[in-house]
């Protein structure tokens, strides 16, 4: 895509709770956090311009709520959303923000945002439109913070401001009235995507740089208009790369840098991390470290409290389904094809074709089957030890082939393997890519046969 101017609740991991927030400060050494994205796939089959909700008890592995369907829609405007932002206010309650744009045709020339309130992102409430500019131009990727020397917070997006692509900010008390735009960032050269974050009293924001297309971060110690100082070298995975979210840990002795590609793959996301948001030092992490949401786009991440995470949960539910990520190939997952079983990158079509409900077993309740979501009554079973999809017969030898059972991962004890429940000596795992039961041998077998359950 090009940038934007042309199942189980149980692989949740447990945390201790952590306190409610009290005003403006938000900070603790546990809890959780809240991402919002928008969807799309790579035909267009899982595409959803609507507000969609996460929550990650570790700030790197993602679980999708309301089964990643939407939990607010604009009803408004282009009747559609990308780039939403998710902040904590004043008071501890949330403001979401997004582009008013529905589809892949961006328009160049929308002068508004959507808005929604919310007291704990279980319901989304006063929503509207609000006008920031009379510019023609475009308001997109909207990011919001506290500004304590104003008492207002900043509305930062990004415009066309005669001369080039610029950050612009609006100040408001209410995200009703808006106030009068001006230039927040303006470096000389095109920039997009804005995203500040506010630690230890200095604010940094991350954005990208339309001239080389790599993300950078800098720095203010005021927060003020056009008193940024970049901090970093370039920054860039995959081919092209844009939309950065800087993420401090609850800790607060970590940050990460997240970027969304779009180049050779859209709905991909890549990530760093740092120990010293100061200084030029972010490292590339690999896929195996993370997951983010399926079909995720353009996100925004914000801590919240191990309650309120538990909270969410509860009241928009978990996935009912499961995905399985390859231990020594991250990039790459589960899925059927052609009735066959095999591990193909991320994303796929259709991306329905990638998730299992993980059942008791057919033979042994204490085992697990995976049953395709997208085809359901249809299993995972070996066959000639190759692993295809077939409907249930009713058989006790096909209920034995569509058994397994699920070890510590062979590999990594904190991942998952998974033992043929008729031929105990072979487990699940990928040779060339397609899958089948093997003895497992060797370290290379081992990590074959190791996979992270995830949503």
């Amino acid at each position: 895509m090009p940038s934007r101017r042309t199942v189980l609740a149980t692989a949740l991991t447990s945390a201790v709770a952590a306190a409610i927030p009290a005003g403006s400060a938000f900070a603790q050494t546990s809890g959780a956090y809240a991402m919002v994205y928008f969807k799309e796939s790579p035909n267009e089959t899982d595409d959803s311009y609507a507000l969609h909700l996460a929550v990650s008890t570790d700030g790197l592995e993602w679980t999708p709520l309301n089964q990643n369907d939407p939990v607010a829609v604009p009803t408004a405007g282009t009747r559609g959303l990308r780039d939403p932002f998710v902040l904590r206010k004043q008071d501890g309650t949330f403001t979401v923000l997004a582009t008013d744009l529905n589809g892949r045709v961006f328009n160049l020339d929308n002068e508004y945002i959507h808005v929604w309130d919310s007291p704990d992102l279980t319901t989304f409430t006063g929503y509207r439109r609000v006008h920031l500019h009379d510019m023609p131009t475009h308001s997109w990727a909207p990011t919001a913070f506290w500004d304590p020397s104003r008492g207002r917070y900043a509305v930062v997006y990004s415009a066309y401001n005669g001369v080039r692509d610029v950050l612009m900010v609006n100040y408001t008390t209410d995200f009703v009235d808006m106030g009068s735009p001006q230039v927040f960032f303006d470096p000389g050269f095109n920039v997009l995507d804005g995203d500040v974050l506010v630690h230890g009293g200095v604010f940094y924001l991350a954005y990208k740089n339309l001239a080389d297309n790599d993300l950078y971060v800098s720095r203010s110690a005021t927060g003020a208009p056009n008193s940024f100082t970049t901090l970093t070298d370039g920054l860039r995975q995959g081919d092209a790369i844009e939309a950065p979210i800087l993420v401090e840990s609850h800790a607060g002795n970590a940050f990460w840098l997240w970027g969304d590609s779009f180049v050779p793959d859209n709905a991909v996301f890549y990530a760093w991390r740092s120990t010293d948001i100061d200084g030029d030092s972010w490292s590339a992490l690999g896929q195996r470290e993370y997951t983010p949401p399926m079909s995720a786009k353009h996100a925004s991440i914000v801590p919240i409290s191990a309650a309120e995470r538990d909270a969410l949960i509860d009241h928009w539910g978990a996935p009912l389904w499961n995905r399985l990520k390859s231990y020594n190939f991250p990039g790459r997952y589960v899925r059927h094809a052609d009735g066959l079983a095999r591990i193909d990158p991320f994303p796929m079509e259709p991306p329905a074709g990638q998730q299992w409900r993980l059942v008791p077993g057919l033979a042994d309740p204490a085992g697990v089957s995976f049953e395709s979501v997208d085809e359901p009554g249809r299993y995972l079973r070996h066959s000639g030890y190759v692993l295809r999809l077939d409907g249930d017969d009713g058989t006790a030898l096909f209920s034995e082939d569509a058994t397994f059972h699920r070890t510590a991962g062979l590999a990594d004890a904190s991942w998952s393997s998974f033992r043929s429940h008729n031929f105990p000596d072979r487990h699940i795992r990928h040779s060339d890519y397609a899958l089948r039961i093997d003895p497992i041998g060797d370290a290379t077998g081992r990590a074959d046969a190791t996979f992270r359950v995830t949503a």
